[in-house]
């Protein structure tokens, strides 16, 4: 499918190299700048996979959605057939003409042919990424918060069960919605992570 000066294809074996490029810079001025990709994820279900490239060849979007088989096997507590949306980006210097969307679409075209009812995302808290999903139709269904722990907060809250350890830099995951607010002004960085979901009969 060709659009102007890029098109998109299914993505291929050899689009490895590329691929991880274009997620670093697309994630880059993102919540997921430090979400760095050494290969490409292998999936265990049926998965969509598509590129955008330029007139070049080089790689400046992708798309990966995880089909489910079986409901509830990737996707969240639901009794119908979802499709994850794992990884979706594109290049900065190709915003804004539509790849995503057309990525997206082509995604959902295909994924309705296998027999799913939605598609699911998992995002974090950019505003224009939020506005985005909203504005594809998705709507939001669920959130907790990623908490990141640096080294003094790591040795306040947290201590090592093994002797000479101690913990220096920590992930941690909150989804108590009573404790949100406290925790966004405990820690230095924390993020809203939020699940959209998408009825594909429904747009």
């Amino acid at each position: 499918m060709s659009l102007t000066n890029w098109q998109i294809r299914p993505y291929t074996g050899s689009d490895e190299p590329q691929w991880l490029r274009c997620r670093v810079l697309s994630f880059l001025d993102s919540a997921y700048f430090d979400d760095v990709a050494r290969a490409k994820p292998c999936y265990q279900n049926p998965a969509i996979e598509w590129v955008a490239v330029d007139q070049s060849g080089h790689i400046v979007g992708f798309i990966d959605v995880e089909c489910e088989q079986t409901p509830n096997t990737v996707c969240s507590q639901r009794p119908s057939l979802g499709g994850m949306i794992w990884n979706l980006g594109v290049h900065p210097d190709y915003r804004r003409r539509g790849i995503a969307k057309t990525l997206l679409n082509q995604a959902i075209a295909i994924a309705k042919r296998q027999g799913v009812q939605r598609l699911e995302a998992w995002t974090r808290d950019d505003p224009s990424v939020l506005a985005w999903y909203r504005a594809q139709g998705f709507r939001l269904v669920d959130r907790y918060l990623h908490v990141y722990l640096n080294s003094e907060e790591s040795q306040n809250y947290l201590s090592a069960q093994k002797a000479g350890l101690r913990p220096i830099h920590a992930f941690a995951h909150c989804c108590n919605p009573a404790e949100f607010d406290r925790v966004r002004s405990q820690f230095t960085r924390v993020h809203d992570c939020h699940l959209f979901e998408r009825l594909l009969d429904s747009v």
